[in-house]
């Protein structure tokens, strides 16, 4: 049997040479190469003994423990072979974390070159703070520059942010991984509903390798799993640590600066993040084992679309039910676009019964249908979910759900609403403006 057994979730340790552990290392998270060398030569500097560690029993009996307990579990069981992914926002309470367990602790972070300046600053305000070096890693070179040649600086705009994190994020966290043993994150289960929320306190990586090498070996700590976002901020403000300038502009989940935005009050703090995808793509590839197939998810539509992802709601037969919302089928749609005359403007909204977002909107629409009875706009709904949805993104614009369409009176193309301002002013603005 190798080294790890995945059917099993157990990891094997094996005697070793280990590096030095230095705080305030600025190499690599790949081993040295004095380390190499001292292994060819057959060195041990520390042995381990070998045991055989059940992850998933492990993470069952942290499940309550508190977020200090688990990195000190951490730590003390890794050593110098654990690193802290810092992604430059609240991440900074894992820091705070490692630092109060007393041991000694790695950080490490991805520099995709495409970060805030504010993101920048706070690096160098945590490195100060915490006497520590950041052990930054950076995408290759050669394949930034195929990516910008041939596609252009804002490709993901058009074709998705997955190509572009893939070179910017993955794959330098790949090699960063590859000189660890395990590594730790601050992934939330209360971050993404649909992606999150099942994340274990510690596990085998389900996409990554480490050190040794192959299926299972790499472990992933998340200390923060069952902790939510305000426990976490209460936290970092009675530590008085410093904090990413941009939370206090709106921003909560932080990335690179063109796919980052503040959020709007009321929204999910990763509506923040790619808000021009379905929500279920709303994750870079760094945590991609999170996301569950769609036959797996319960209360699923049943219909081919997915409903995973933080557009997940309660299973609804159907929303948008009142006499004032029209009910259009294909056949209905279809016969819109082909008019270049109408005799009345038409308000569309593109939604999927089991979005939660189409669901918190649903008041909002239905108060405006009922103020535009008698104006001469007729307002009406499309379920472009399962069997429609590859039409609707294809003659509709639809990107995500909800999407609001305006059929204007005298125009064949209908016009995309682009604000994610659903409230029934905004709406009525929109429409005043075009009818």
């Amino acid at each position: 049997m190798g080294p790890f057994d995945s059917k099993s979730a157990k990891k094997l340790w094996v005697v070793r040479p280990a590096a030095a552990l230095d705080p305030r290392r600025s190499d690599s998270v790949v081993p040295s190469a004095a380390a190499a060398a001292a292994a060819a030569a057959g060195e041990v500097v520390r042995a381990e003994v070998e045991v055989l560690e059940d992850y998933g029993k492990l993470a069952g009996e942290l499940d309550g423990a508190s977020p200090l307990e688990i990195m000190d579990r951490a730590l003390e069981r890794f050593g110098g072979d654990i690193a802290i992914a810092f992604s430059g926002a609240e991440d900074v309470a894992l820091i705070e974390y490692a630092r109060l367990t007393g041991r000694p602790f790695r950080v490490f972070s991805l520099d995709t070159g495409r970060l805030n300046p504010e993101t920048y600053r706070f690096f160098d305000a945590v490195e100060k703070h915490y006497d520590i070096r950041i052990e930054y890693m950076f995408p290759d070179s050669v394949e930034v520059q195929a990516l910008v040649r041939s596609k252009g600086l804002f490709s993901f705009y058009e074709d998705g942010h997955q190509e572009c994190c893939r070179v910017r994020k993955v794959r330098p966290l790949r090699r960063a991984l590859k000189g660890l043993r395990a590594w730790i994150t601050g992934q939330r289960k209360d971050q993404s509903p649909g992606t999150r929320a099942h994340v274990p306190v510690v596990q085998v990586d389900p996409s990554f390798e480490g050190m040794d090498g192959g299926a299972g070996s790499l472990v992933k700590w998340n200390p923060l799993a069952n902790v939510e976002g305000q426990e976490v901020w209460n936290f970092l403000h009675t530590m008085n640590v410093p904090i990413n300038s941009l939370h206090s502009q709106g921003y909560i989940s932080i990335g690179c600066e063109p796919c980052t935005r503040p959020v709007l009050p009321g929204q999910h703090e990763r509506e923040g993040r790619w808000w021009w995808e379905d929500a279920k793509a709303k994750e870079c590839g760094l945590h991609k084992g999170n996301i569950q197939h769609e036959s797996s998810v319960p209360n699923g539509n049943g219909n081919g679309a997915s409903s995973v992802g933080s557009l997940n709601g309660t299973a609804r037969e159907d929303i948008f039910g009142t006499s004032d919302i029209v009910s259009l089928r294909r056949p209905g749609v279809e016969n819109l676009l082909r008019l270049e005359n109408r005799k009345e403007p038409w308000l569309v909204v593109l939604y999927a019964p089991w979005c939660r977002f189409c669901q918190a909107m649903e008041s909002s629409y239905i108060e405006l249908a009922g103020k535009l009875v008698g104006s001469g706009v007729k307002v009406g709904k499309f379920r472009a979910d399962g069997e429609q949805k590859a039409f609707a993104e294809r003659e509709l614009q639809l990107g995500s759900f909800p999407t609001i369409l305006f059929f204007p009176k005298h125009a064949s193309k209908p016009i995309k609403y682009p604000s994610e301002n659903r409230d029934v002013e905004s709406l009525l603005a929109f429409i005043n403006a075009l009818r």
